[in-house]
């Protein structure tokens, strides 16, 4: 009775979700040898000028608060895409944890206590990578609740979002803040992550899907709801011997894109959903990441063992917002640059 009133329950949510957040996807594997790739796609309403940027250890950082801002300085280097030059979106860094931000428009931060050191959700995902090497060290400095979220200005309204986090091991996190407090959903089964509903709500949905869909049809809009059941199926279909560390890349990126959304798509009465500009792909085992934009017919990559990270290692950049003709291999082509700020 409990399960059938679950189920229930799961199915007036989703027949009844609205679709407010902007519809980003990703997908983690681990193959039987222990590998483990992941893909996301990010979806947006308009261009947010991406960059790659290489960050060596040591740096001096600032959290983006206006007041009391959290100060750390980095222990480990990474590449991170950024977006609007002012926040990390997602990065990989050298002990091969990937931190990936995804827009929530449920997220509540809660009222700003200022006695508190202030992290920017644009600085998030790099407070995470300059800190951490593995999924479980993160968590348990999370769980230590040492600031507290600050939202900031995207596209003229407060961003929100929520985070999710993956290592080598192909341990995996989500992290939230719901009505003002932290929920860590931590374990390695949690290997997709859309946008709305919270976390909790999406695997309710997906368990209501199980029952009534299976491998007999999926639901197919762009709907958050929609896109994390036909990503968890996708995922479990995925070969667990692929014959090359490409086969797998190429596996987790099969499947975002498939639960990307068209590029041009657009409702007026939904102004929050929006086309996929880019997807990133990462071999978090032998530390390869890639990109690809929705308007270029190449993947690009780099090999993060090519990178100084060492405190006296430069900060690069290469501007992959337009660039259509970048392919391959494309470690050379960064160049020497400041970093930018996070506040905004």
């Amino acid at each position: 009775m409990r399960t059938l009133l679950l189920l229930n329950a799961a199915f007036w949510l989703f027949v009844s979700l609205p679709e407010k957040a902007l519809p980003c996807s990703r997908v983690i594997h681990v193959t039987s040898d222990g590998r483990v790739t992941m893909a996301r796609s990010m979806d947006w309403k308009e261009d947010n000028r991406p960059k790659w940027w290489v960050f060596p250890r040591g740096m001096a950082r600032s959290g983006g608060a206006e007041t009391n801002p959290l100060r750390w300085t980095s222990q480990h280097g990474s590449i991170v895409v950024s977006m609007y030059d002012t926040g990390t979106v997602e990065g990989m860094n050298e002990k091969g944890l990937m931190v990936q931000g995804l827009y929530l428009s449920e997220a509540r931060y809660g009222t700003r206590d200022a006695s508190r050191p202030g992290l920017s959700i644009m600085a998030y995902s790099q407070y995470l990578l300059d800190g951490f090497g593995t999924v479980a060290a993160a968590v348990a400095a999370l769980e230590r609740e040492p600031f507290q979220v600050v939202t900031v200005l995207l596209g003229g309204e407060p961003g929100t979002a929520h985070w999710a986090l993956a290592d080598s091991t192909g341990d995996s996190a989500v992290v939230e803040y719901v009505d003002g407090k932290q929920v860590i959903h931590h374990d390695r089964k949690y290997a997709v992550l859309c946008n709305s509903p919270t976390f909790d709500q999406q695997l309710a949905v997906n368990a209501y899907w199980s029952t009534i869909g299976g491998d007999v049809f999926l639901p197919g809009t762009w709907r958050s709801a929609d896109r994390f059941v036909r990503a968890t199926w996708y995922q479990k279909s995925l070969p667990s011997s692929p014959r090359s560390a490409r086969e797998a890349v190429a596996g987790v990126l099969s499947v975002v894109r498939n639960v990307s959304v068209p590029l041009g798509s657009s409702d007026p009465t939904k102004p929050n959903l929006a086309p996929t500009i880019y997807r990133t792909a990462a071999d978090l085992t032998n530390r390869t990441y890639f990109y690809e934009s929705t308007l270029s017919p190449s993947v690009i990559w780099v090999d993060l063992k090519t990178f100084d990270f060492s405190e006296t290692g430069p900060v690069l950049v290469l501007d992959v917002s337009d660039q259509p003709e970048l392919t391959g291999d494309v470690a050379g082509r960064f160049l020497a640059s400041k970093p930018f700020s996070y506040t905004r």
